[in-house]
């Protein structure tokens, strides 16, 4: 059975909107495997995601696009063709952030990160980079119309769309529009395993 069309507009994102979304990905996050490993105590948790997601959404504008549901209940950002990975002056620029956001997890969050890049496709593709919705807002269609407004809009380009999830509940939903796994992976020093997925 096909949803109802949904009545709440898919737009893109701007600056006015980061402190909403940091939230609301902290939240969308809270229980993920990877955010658990780089910040395991679930109440440093839920006071260090939204600087993080903060300073994703910042980096996300640079590098491509980012596009949110009214009322901030869901996002996506992501990067375009040829800026997947972070350069190494991005990542000095904003070294001091990231310690300020993830304290003691730093250390996982790069290990996390170098595994990341080490799996993204050589080839030029659309990165998912972030995808989210509210937890309370879930079920209403939100996360994968947010998701497809970005499709639409790069569909355009003809280049593959890649993401990657550390949730393997999310690999079926993915699957449904249009993702197909290309390989399963593990974070070294026991780290998350993730699932690298692939839109042709």
């Amino acid at each position: 059975m096909t949803p109802a069309p949904l009545s709440t507009p898919i737009g893109v994102a701007d600056d006015a909107d980061r402190g909403r979304i940091a939230a609301m990905l902290a939240r969308a996050f809270a229980d993920d495997p990877a955010m658990a490993y780089i910040v395991p105590d679930p109440v440093e948790r839920a006071l260090r995601l939204p600087r993080l997601f903060a300073l994703l959404f910042e980096a996300d504008a640079r590098a491509g696009l980012r596009l949110v549901a009214e009322g901030c209940t869901a996002t996506t950002l992501w990067r375009a063709p040829g800026l997947g990975k972070t350069s190494l002056l991005d990542m000095v620029m904003h070294a001091w952030p990231m310690w300020r956001a993830l304290g003691g997890g730093i250390g996982r969050a790069l290990t996390v990160s170098s595994a990341i890049e080490a799996h993204l496709p050589s080839n030029d593709v659309w990165y998912l980079h972030v995808a989210g919705c509210d937890p309370a807002a879930q079920g209403r269609g939100l996360g994968r119309a947010v998701i497809q407004a970005g499709l639409d809009r790069i569909a355009e380009d003809g280049r593959p769309v890649y993401l990657e999830t550390a949730n393997e509940r999310n690999v079926g939903f993915y699957a449904t529009l249009g993702f197909v796994v290309t390989e399963a992976w593990q974070v070294p020093k026991g780290g998350p395993i993730f699932w690298s997925m692939l839109r042709a």
